[in-house]
């Protein structure tokens, strides 16, 4: 396997942590920034009231591109195995 070939592999890893975690993130990043500033308006300074929500929204994010995340992982698991014979070289 050759220097090249473990970069491809691993910037494509990296590309694909990124594109199938973003969504999760995002959402929870934006639900936790709402409640912040709920909490900063109504000067409730509870840590844990944010965690319930956040929680919800990872779910429900999940829930509702769960196929397409899997569709992306299952693609890039194909790919990889196809490869094999090509990686050892």
């Amino acid at each position: 396997m050759s220097q090249d070939q473990v970069l491809t592999i691993t910037e494509n890893m990296i590309k694909m942590t990124v594109l199938l975690s973003a969504p999760i993130l995002i959402t929870t990043f934006l639900v936790g920034l709402v409640i912040s500033i709920l909490q900063s308006a109504t000067q409730i300074q509870e840590m844990t009231l944010s965690y319930i929500p956040k929680i919800l929204a990872a779910f429900f994010v999940i829930f509702l591109l769960g196929s397409w995340m899997m569709k992306h992982m299952i693609d890039y698991t194909k790919e990889i195995i196809i490869n094999i014979p090509n990686y050892i070289r």
